[in-house]
């Protein structure tokens, strides 16, 4: 149920893509126990004057193989978020070479009533899911 966006600086092949997208599934199934074939990612890729990310004044240096990841989920506690995110740096280095000063990201919450995955139905509510 974790709505994955990706946002990265274009120029990676699709081999590469789906080595990035499968290293972001398996730390997702990892750190929120969902299920193998809860995966939902869109990819956007940019121009590299079309994407700009700082450092919030922390120092922290970015390349070209910058990765910004936003996450729509449901409420997931303070530990396992801290996990999420370790777990997520630690796969795309392993998989992808990707630096964690490489990695940002954001998680947005919502709730059971904001998720429809078909058939004009809430398949949290209606108890499918």
């Amino acid at each position: 149920m974790p709505l994955l966006r990706i946002d990265l600086i274009e120029g990676r092949d699709d081999a590469e893509l789906k080595t990035l997208l499968d290293a972001l599934h398996r730390a997702m199934v990892a750190a929120f126990q969902v299920p193998e074939r809860d995966r939902y990612q869109i990819v956007h890729e940019h121009a590299p004057s079309r994407m700009i990310v700082e450092d919030t004044g922390l120092g922290i240096e970015r390349t070209e193989k910058v990765v910004f990841l936003q996450v729509t989920s449901r409420p997931r506690g303070v530990e396992k978020k801290k996990e999420f995110y370790r777990l997520i740096c630690e796969e795309l280095k392993k998989s992808c070479g990707i630096k964690s000063s490489d990695v940002v990201i954001s998680l947005i919450e919502n709730t059971d009533e904001d998720w429809s995955f078909g058939l004009g139905r809430a398949q949290f509510l209606t108890g499918e899911l």
